[in-house]
């Protein structure tokens, strides 16, 4: 039996409207991530685990300050090598509060700030 070309038609038709809905929706919501700004919070050598989750715990705390999810730290030991903050929506006043706080621990080596885009 022959396949009409109305159906043929819309069926395509759908597909495209279908993909292109799709393909928007896609790029709205990485155009969102790249927009994101970030605190790298670096550490001494030997900072222990125990001083970057103190770092992690207390200025993640702050407000406009977003912590990263921890992963298991007996499965992955160096996930804390570097510590990320989410700043994006935070205002220059509160991202002065946040390297204030970071200031008070003598384990951490320093803070860059960077879009979630910027490579390294």
């Amino acid at each position: 039996m022959p396949v009409l070309p109305r159906v043929v038609l819309a069926a395509s038709a759908l597909a495209v409207s279908v993909l292109a809905v799709g393909g928007i929706a896609g790029c709205s919501s990485f155009n969102a991530a790249l927009g994101q700004q970030q605190a790298i919070v670096t550490f001494k050598t030997n900072a222990t685990i125990a001083q970057r989750l103190a770092v992690r715990s207390t200025c993640g705390k702050l407000p406009a300050v977003t912590k990263q999810s921890l992963p298991d730290l007996k499965k992955y030991p160096y996930a804390l090598e570097e510590l990320t903050l989410g700043v994006s929506k935070a205002s220059d006043s509160q991202v002065a509060d946040l390297e204030k706080c970071l200031n008070n621990f003598p384990a951490v080596l320093g803070v860059s700030f960077q879009d979630s885009s910027d490579d390294g």
